[in-house]
């Protein structure tokens, strides 16, 4: 019975994160650009220039509700289907 626990639990850790989903940097592009060279809406920090730190702070401080000026309900929407892991592995991808 032990044994079919375990194998239960994993199974569901298993197809939990395989139903996750990388962020998808695409659909940034609208707002920041295709090289994050843009102010999203003429009022946020050009992604581009700031650094992966500052990219994932950012944006698990969106999906908090911690971040953010205007924009910031638009962001934490965007976000909020994230875990902070694959907020901080897309920040590596982007910025400097």
């Amino acid at each position: 019975m032990k044994k079919l626990l375990v194998a239960s639990i994993a199974a569901a850790a298993v197809s939990t994160m395989a139903m996750a989903a990388p962020v998808n940097g695409k659909a940034c592009a609208a707002c920041h650009g295709a090289n994050w060279e843009k102010h999203a809406m003429g009022k946020s920090k050009v992604v581009a220039d700031m650094t992966h730190a500052e990219i994932a702070d950012a944006l698990k401080g969106y999906k908090a509700g911690t971040y953010g000026g205007p924009m910031k309900g638009v962001m934490k929407g965007q976000v909020a289907k994230y875990s902070d892991a694959e907020l901080d592995a897309f920040s590596q991808t982007i910025g400097k």
